[in-house]
């Protein structure tokens, strides 16, 4: 009987060792599995990636890290999009990714692009609007851009977009865009108003921004503006008519065009809002969006007494001789007209000699 009670204990107590030696294989097999699992997540994580070549990538304003990661696996960045989000989220503490364009090199690891939407700068874009350009043309060029998303269906006020280079990120709306360039014009207008000489013959802030719009359309030299912007503000002193071309071309096409052709008589006398020939002051509104210089350079114009300009040469780059009486004025004009009519001449007979030379060279094509 005794002996039956000590076998049996015996094998109780080997039965006990069994287990806990079953266990502690089974725990070092997880131990090893979960070792090597680690182990191949992590070399999957920091290893070279499939990209052959340069890629950029968009990451869309409010796309999550999963549907990110998603499409990297997609487009072939990245080899296993749950490393990539589960593993990555984990080691790099980090959740939240930028919006925008990133470039990624060739053979970038996970690793590398986790870091790059994460820290990293996205490439930079920019939408720009020219000094005197309408607020048509802006919302021409605005709508156009593929980057941005949305459509602008009405025109906003002439003048109210500040021109300049603006950045954007992929997936903003044009909306957006508009709205930065418009508060830009605000705030910029407000500060040279504030800036001005206490004496010019304008009433406020608007009627600066539509004298500056004319200056920005009569001359594209910066050194200019200051003198057009004083001819104009002599002009209103003394209740004299501004006279300007370019209104007259925004009477006719409302900034939604470009006139191909010069100003007809007609025209001139034709007496519409925006004719300053016509009419008294300041026409209703500005005639395009003009910079910061043109804005400035109304508020402090030079001090002289001219009342008259014109174009010095036949190119606007050549800017434009000043006057401060008519007959003197006339006589620039004159000068003007020799000078416009020369380079026309001349102009021509290139244009013939250019038509001489190819005719020569089929006719001696057609010998051959």
């Amino acid at each position: 009987m005794n002996d039956r009670k000590k076998r049996r204990r015996r094998r109780s107590g080997n039965g006990l060792i069994d287990v806990l030696n079953g266990l502690l294989t089974l725990l070092v097999i997880g131990l090893v599995v979960l070792a090597g699992g680690f182990i191949f997540v992590a070399s999957q994580y920091y290893g070279d990636g499939p990209l052959s070549e340069e890629r950029v990538f968009r990451v869309e304003s409010g796309a999550s890290l999963s549907s990110t990661a998603t499409r990297l696996e997609e487009q072939g960045l990245i080899s296993n999009s749950v490393i990539f989000s589960q593993f990555g989220s984990r080691v790099e503490q980090n959740t939240l990714i930028k919006a925008g364009d990133f470039r990624i090199p060739a053979g970038a690891s996970m690793s590398d692009i986790f870091t790059e939407l994460t820290q990293g700068n996205p490439l930079r874009y920019a939408v720009i609007i020219p000094e005197g350009w309408t607020v048509w043309q802006a919302i021409q060029r605005i709508n156009a851009d593929d980057r941005l998303t949305g459509v602008i269906g009405q025109l906003p006020p002439e003048g109210s977009i500040l021109p300049g280079s603006y950045d954007i990120t992929p997936g903003d709306t044009r909306q957006d865009v508009l709205e930065k360039m418009q508060l830009a014009m605000t705030q910029a207008l407000a500060e040279v108003w504030e800036s001005r000489q206490p004496d010019l013959p304008l009433a406020s802030p608007a009627e600066l921004l539509i004298l500056a719009s004319i200056v920005e359309k009569e001359t594209g030299i910066a050194s200019e503006r200051p003198q057009i912007a004083a001819v104009f503000v002599n002009r209103l002193r003394t209740s004299m008519r501004l006279q300007s071309d370019p209104t007259i071309i925004y009477g006719i096409t409302l900034g939604q065009s470009t006139l191909d052709r010069g100003i007809r008589r007609s025209e001139i006398e034709e007496r519409t809002a925006y004719n300053t020939y016509q009419i008294d002051g300041l026409p209703p509104t500005p005639i395009a969006n003009p910079g910061i210089d043109a804005l400035r350079a109304v508020a402090n114009p030079d001090a002289h007494d001219y009342l008259y300009f014109v174009a010095k040469g036949a190119t606007p780059s050549e800017g434009h001789v000043f006057a401060e009486t008519y007959p003197e004025h006339q006589r620039n004009v004159a000068s003007y007209r020799a000078i416009a009519a020369e380079a026309a001449a001349q102009a021509e007979a290139e244009a013939e000699a250019a038509r001489q030379a190819l005719e020569a060279e089929e006719a001696g094509e057609a010998a051959e």
